[in-house]
């Protein structure tokens, strides 16, 4: 016996890849900081393993109506000046804000924005322009004067030493300049890159310096000696700071940096575009609105050994400043977020702006001499105050899940510290996005009192009472999917004659016909419980029919399956097979009386629910054939004329067309022999023979007749 396979693609197979949404209680359980990444929070900060807490508060002080804003400084009487402005703008923009919180423009100077300001212990105030970069001397009437001209296109930053040196971070060249108190000014160092990007003064007096594009960090002694602390694996260093006790933190960001640093293309034109990641796109710098690459920000030892603290690969840090609390703040685009770096394992989101980006941060002082971090923005330009207390009130809305089908709800439970107070809501619908064809938000005290629905939505508010902030680590959401009915979604009657192997069956056999199934498009999307696709082969045996089908239960559940046989005419179905958990059978058709038949495939979510509730879904197949008889050959006969032998017969069967019919002479080869309608499409056919008598005198004619069952018929006769 030959051996052949029978190869067909399953929609079961596909299903085995979709979610399984058995009906039994499930849970939601948010507790990572993933969980939270489609939630607003509100006053609300998440540290980087999930931990939710009341965020620190954070106060709009300036809405400058510009654009940008990019330089913050504070001056020893508590007033607040900040610089921005626009590329390709008339003049830079310089505010100041009151300690009675009144602000005003309080100059225009010549260039398109405002980089760095700087304030020295005489409370002036210096402020530099880009590009064409300039220092200029502000007073407190806003009268203007240029204070020194490094003659370069770009200052980036200005510190302000303890002697009153004033330093500036150039671009084009990587220069720093020094002016002296006494308003001497003159170059001091160069840094052998494209830009001196950041700057800060340790309590030594030494120049910290961040470059682009090899991503130095360097050490500047106040003789004028460099030295490289660290070089990041990102090309541009956009900020640095300086702890109490000489800690180095730098934020760096982009592409890999490069081996050697370029030389300073030719400066386009400025266009006048919204703010790349890190600067506004003013050529020749690599601050492109589309800036890849993500940040990391490093902490250099005293003893000068680096370690990476953070990376993230959306956030992009614009200016990094040791907090209040000696921790690091790092300020972020494009969704200006401000973290804060607790350890070298964990991070936590402060605060989201209503701004794009968080442009710089500095320490400043509120109206009650408390330590605090100003910050400029940018989309829109604006300056806020991050406080060292914490907000009495914060809220966190989740985004809508989906239960995949009609659920009902459980309880909604957090775990929570004891401090303060934490309130759940919730509210649900049938549609992806919440609106106002939700039902209304509803507190929950006990069970989440929603209607029954597909999509539910949390809102959790947190609130503090006399101690520190309650902090939520774990909140669990119950719901329980509503049953639906299996369904049979397509029957199929496999080739007669073949089996399906058992399931440690390697064999091949003889191939009928390619089964259907397989080739019909996929059901519609949506959770299967199917867990068992239909053998990729059949074994040849006469007499054996069968059947596979393609089920599917939107709840995942675990079916199992009756098949029943009826034949046409019959009334009542018999029970042929049940509680099968494949989706395949063979049986014995001759069994069976010759006849038409159908089969009932019944599916069964009963194992996977409580007793009495299961569902079932049911389909008849088409009607098919078992057909066990062969067919009968009538008339066989045979006549001499000459040495001209013919053979006449007729073949005929009850129930199937007749496939094939050949002949054998005294027991030699079977010859295939065609109806005298030449085609062979009936139940009943013709045949004649003619060929040459042979040498013997007596002769056995034979002749064989199949049906397309393979049932076969054999008569003879005998020519003397």
């Amino acid at each position: 016996m030959n051996n052949h396979s029978i190869l067909f693609l399953s929609a079961l197979a596909v299903a085995q890849t979709l979610p399984s949404i058995a009906v039994e209680t499930k849970t939601w359980t948010l507790d990572s900081k993933s969980d939270y990444d489609k939630a607003k929070l509100e006053r609300v900060a998440l540290r980087s393993d999930g931990k939710l807490t009341l965020a620190p508060t954070f106060v709009e002080l300036l809405d400058s109506e510009e654009p940008y804003l990019w330089a913050v400084a504070q001056d020893s009487k508590g007033l607040i000046y900040a610089g921005g402005g626009s590329p390709g703008a008339s003049s830079a923009k310089l505010f100041v804000i009151g300690r009675d919180g009144k602000s005003k423009k309080l100059a225009e100077l010549p260039g398109s924005e405002i980089h760095a300001i700087a304030i020295d212990s005489k409370d002036r105030v210096f402020a530099a322009t880009s590009p064409d970069g300039k220092v200029y001397l502000v007073n407190s009437a806003g009268k203007s004067e240029v204070y020194y001209d490094p003659k370069t296109k770009y200052i980036w930053a200005l510190s302000s030493s303890s002697n009153g040196d004033l330093f500036v971070a150039t671009g084009d060249k990587g220069e720093i300049h020094k002016v002296t108190a006494a308003g001497k000014g003159s170059f001091f160092y160069k840094t052998e890159e494209t830009h001196a990007r950041s700057m800060t003064i340790d309590s030594k007096d030494n120049l910290i310096v961040g470059t682009e594009p090899g991503g130095l960090i360097l050490r500047i002694s106040t003789a004028g000696a460099g030295f490289v602390l660290h070089q990041a694996a990102k090309k541009e260093v956009t900020s640095v700071a300086v702890s109490k006790d000489g800690v180095v933190y730098a934020a760096a960001v982009g592409g890999a940096r490069s081996a050697l640093p370029a030389p300073p293309p030719p400066p386009p034109a400025p266009v006048a575009t919204g703010p790349g990641p890190i600067a506004p796109p003013a050529p020749p710098l690599s601050f492109a609105p589309s800036f890849s690459g993500g940040s990391e920000v490093y902490r250099i030892d005293p003893d000068g050994a680096p370690a990476r603290i953070w990376s993230e690969s959306q956030d992009i840090v614009y200016s990094v400043v040791v907090g209040c609390d000696g921790k690091p703040l790092v300020a972020t685009g494009n969704k200006g977020r401000i973290y804060r770096i607790d350890s070298d394992l964990l991070s936590t989101q402060l605060v989201a702006s209503t701004s794009t980006q968080i442009t710089q941060l500095t320490i400043g002082r509120d109206n009650q001499s408390q330590c605090s971090v100003l910050t400029t923005a940018a989309n829109l330009g604006k300056v806020f105050r991050l406080g060292s207390g914490t907000e009495k009130t914060g809220t966190v809305t989740g985004e809508a899940l989906d239960a995949g089908w009609f659920s009902s709800w459980g309880r909604i439970t957090s775990r929570q510290t004891a401090d303060g107070s934490v309130t759940l809501e919730s509210r649900t619908g049938n549609t992806e996005r919440p609106g106002s064809h939700w039902s209304p938000w509803a507190t929950v005290t006990d069970r989440i009192s929603s209607p029954s629905a597909r999509f539910l939505q949390y809102r959790m508010k947190l609130a503090a009472t006399t101690g520190p902030s309650p902090e939520v680590s774990e909140i669990e959401i119950a719901y329980l999917p509503k049953n639906v009915a299996p369904t049979v979604d397509e029957v199929e009657v496999t080739p007669f004659n073949y089996k399906f192997p058992p399931p440690t069956s390697s064999s091949s056999t003889p191939s009928p016909k390619n089964f259907r199934l397989g080739a019909i498009g996929q059901r519609p999307p949506g959770p299967s419980s199917s867990s068992d696709s239909s053998p990729t082969e059949m074994n040849y045996a006469k007499g054996f029919t069968g059947a596979r089908w393609r089920s599917a239960d939107r709840n995942g559940d675990t079916l199992q399956f009756k098949l029943e046989l009826r034949g046409v005419g019959e009334k009542e179905w018999k029970l042929l097979k049940d509680k099968l958990t494949v989706r395949h059978l063979s049986w014995d058709s001759t069994a069976f009386a010759d006849g038409e038949y159908r089969l009932q495939v019944t599916a069964s979510d009963s194992a996977s629910n409580p007793e009495g509730k299961g569902l079932e879904g049911k389909l008849v197949s088409e009607p098919f054939l078992i057909d066990n008889t062969p067919p009968k050959i009538m008339e066989l006969a045979a006549t001499v004329m000459g040495n001209k032998v013919t053979v006449r017969f007729k073949a005929a069967d009850a129930l199937s067309q007749i496939s094939r019919a050949e002949y054998s002479v005294n027991g030699g080869e079977w010859t295939l022999i065609e109806p005298t309608t030449r085609i062979t499409d009936a139940k009943e056919h013709a045949y004649a023979i003619a060929f040459e008598k042979g040498p013997v005198s007596e002769q056995t004619i034979a002749v064989r007749v199949s049906d397309q069952f393979d049932n076969q018929s054999v008569e003879k006769t005998l020519l003397r």
